[in-house]
């Protein structure tokens, strides 16, 4: 299922895009998507019931927002340096383990928000991320079949960042990645039933126009399965947790100098193969 939540900033309303793309309205099945939802088996059944019947009332979305997929998120832990590629163009080693950041949940916004510019930033950057959704709690997991059994679903994420604040600037990469507006998701959440391997998803994305990220999972140094046990094994993971799991080769931080970072009048649009596809104007803060 592709599930969603559109209407405006705060007052969102649950949907779902059918097998032939007609948005249609879950208000009167469920009240949300979050975390309860999707750790509640007899009400995803109601879901999915309803949305087999057909019988669910079509949306109009002309005009119509499409916020973050999933709300009330508890915690979005990150992985950085994830990917062989992103490794080689930034001259980083590989990390013999994962590198675990985090961004708070309030940075989410919906998939085509616009997106702020730090005050004071020069180094501004994008990154797209294969976003991981956990439906299962999770701690002590001893192995990638356990893991996998914990995603309820997948989603595309921004991990936008500010790289003088995260490098540059002292202490933990938290400055540079918890900045308003900062990590889009969505359009969808799309469940772990539509996506047959998490390690063959391509990701793209195009800064006004131009192809600069063209990846795939596959060159993932961590696998989802392997990066959602290692997280286990220090953090407990709840339903509506999310997990950014690392962007390919592509990055403003990886170019020869002039490096281009984002600016304001910028158009930043990204998009993973089955889960979906984002459009942000980047704008002063």
């Amino acid at each position: 299922m592709k599930l969603l939540r559109v209407g405006t900033a705060g007052s969102e309303r649950p949907a779902l895009l059918d097998a032939e793309g007609i948005l249609r309205d879950l208000s009167g099945v469920v009240p949300d998507i979050d975390g309860a939802l999707l750790a509640d088996d007899a009400a995803l059944g109601r879901v999915r019931a309803a949305a087999e019947s057909g019988e669910l009332p079509v949306l109009d979305a002309d005009g119509l927002r499409v916020g973050p997929p999933l709300a009330r998120i508890g915690k979005i832990v990150c992985i950085g340096l994830n990917y062989h590629d992103h490794a080689r163009e930034t001259g980083a080693e590989p990390p013999a383990e994962p590198v675990i950041f985090f961004k708070a949940a309030d940075t989410v916004v919906g998939p085509d928000d616009t997106v702020l510019v730090p005050r004071g930033s020069v180094k501004t950057d994008w990154e797209v991320e294969l976003a991981v959704v956990i439906g299962r709690t999770a701690r002590y997991l001893e192995s990638h079949e356990e893991a996998l059994a914990r995603v309820v679903g997948y989603a595309v994420a921004h991990d936008v960042s500010e790289r003088e604040f995260q490098i540059e600037r002292g202490g933990t990469w938290d400055k540079g990645k918890n900045c308003e507006t900062f990590n889009p998701l969505g359009p969808w959440l799309v469940t772990a039933d539509e996506v047959s391997d998490p390690q063959d998803l391509s990701l793209k994305l195009w800064v006004n126009g131009e192809l600069k990220q063209d990846g795939t999972t596959a060159e993932q140094i961590f696998s989802v399965a392997e990066v959602v046990r290692y997280v286990s094994q220090f953090m407990t993971l709840y339903p509506g947790d999310v997990i950014n799991t690392g962007t390919p080769a592509g990055v403003a931080l990886g170019q020869p100098e002039p490096k281009p970072y984002l600016r304001a009048g910028d158009v930043v649009e990204l998009e993973i193969g089955g889960l979906g596809r984002q459009r942000q104007e980047f704008k002063p803060a």
